[in-house]
């Protein structure tokens, strides 16, 4: 982790210096990746980049829906175990969770410019401070209360090697899944002020937010492995290692719950965007795509609809909602999800630009060492990948 929150910092600094063209001080700002992406590496590899950005945009919504539908879960499970006992069998599905979550979605995600709301930005992080607390404060509860250390350093055992080395290679996915925050990172420059520069703000702010996600990562991480050794569950608050304080452990997931009913939109909202402008464009003419009908549902004000994007979104909803049902794996998905986007997006594309902006000649020193750090990165993604494939094949098998 401490590895991983160093990587970051790094892809972090190389990227909010690409904010201006042609330096760090031009006068052409990039508002986004993309666009970064577009103005230092041409529109061929800003392709390629959307392509990941966009699937990654699609994949956290997936990961969303079965987080969420694991916390509302959760919640039923401690009410279940309080009432009947510890021991009781209390199993229940996460499909009609989803379900649910997904028909909210469809609704909330007709809401003009809902991912923009201020109090959106301010709810999830107090929500995501809260349940992490939360997590954190249990796991050294139940360290204090066992009088001792759980687990060993060499982790969870296996049957053999290779079983192994595939739970490392995931554990590297789900850990790539937490850290970089690149595709968004441009877009929160653009909203600096300077003087200061905006790089020196950026690389500033970066830094706090990786001290501050590294702190409750390593506390959770280590507090947790501490609690329950090799027996502790994937995710803290709703593999049920807690049983009491119940009420405790519902709010925690509540939080959890609330505060992904808000990033779920916060991350589809761009593809909405992105898919309503490419048909907007294509087909000027028609009124299924550009056509806008005033609608009043009783109890509610009047708000204007357009076909296109009632069923765009509709089908978005529905098609990210399926996959989690057939894939509701936590940290098989994450892993998956963190290792495919980790390289190309926080690593490979900052260090090309940034070898464009600072005019980097090949074979000298500072090019070998970002180059070799590139490479070092990749060969991450592809362990993480492959690791995390077979874990979500192995879940689905079994």
């Amino acid at each position: 982790m401490l590895v991983f929150a160093a990587v970051t910092i790094i892809s972090n600094n190389l990227l909010s210096d690409c904010y201006r063209y042609p330096d760090s001080d031009g006068p052409t700002r990039s508002r986004s990746y993309m666009e970064a992406v577009k103005i230092y590496l041409g529109e061929k590899r800003q392709t390629v980049s959307a392509i990941f950005i966009h699937e990654s945009l699609y994949g956290t919504c997936i990961a969303y829906i079965i987080t969420a539908a694991s916390s509302v879960r959760a919640i039923q499970r401690s009410n279940c175990y309080h009432k009947e006992g510890h021991q009781a069998s209390c199993e229940y599905g996460t499909s009609i969770y989803m379900l649910l979550f997904g028909l909210f979605q469809i609704v909330v995600s007709q809401i003009p410019d809902f991912h923009n709301m201020e109090w959106l930005s301010t709810i999830a992080a107090i929500m995501s401070f809260t349940y992490a607390s939360i997590g954190l404060g249990l796991g050294f509860a139940k360290v204090i209360e066992n009088g001792r250390i759980q687990g060993s350093l060499g982790g969870v055992p296996t049957s053999n090697f290779a079983d192994k080395l595939w739970l490392a290679f995931q554990a590297l996915g789900d850990i790539a899944f937490a850290y970089p925050y690149s595709i968004i990172l441009l877009e929160i420059q653009d909203t600096l002020k300077s003087p200061p520069a905006e790089n020196k703000t950026m690389k500033k702010a970066s830094m706090v937010a990786i001290f501050v996600t590294t702190f409750f990562y390593l506390c959770c991480g280590c507090f947790g492995y501490a609690a329950f050794g090799n027996d502790t569950p994937g995710n803290l608050l709703t593999g049920f290692g807690f049983y009491e304080p119940y009420w405790l452990i519902d709010f925690a997931n509540a939080c959890i719950v609330l505060h992904l009913v808000g990033g779920y939109q916060v991350f589809s909202q761009p593809v909405f965007a992105v898919a309503e402008r490419w048909f907007s464009k294509k087909y000027p003419d028609s009124g299924f795509v550009n056509n806008f009908y005033s609608i009043k549902v009783p109890l509610l004000p009047r708000f204007q609809a357009n076909p296109f994007r009632l069923c765009f979104r509709t089908v978005y909803v529905v098609s990210t909602t399926g996959i989690a049902m057939l894939f509701p794996y936590f940290n098989q998905v994450l892993g998956v999800l963190g290792a495919l986007n980790f390289w190309p997006l926080a690593i490979y594309f900052p260090v090309e630009m940034y070898f464009v902006q600072k005019k980097i000649v090949s074979w000298t020193r500072k090019w070998i060492v970002l180059k070799a750090f590139s490479l070092v990165c990749f060969l991450v993604t592809v362990v993480g990948v492959i690791g995390s494939v077979q874990g979500l094949i192995s879940a689905k098998l079994s």
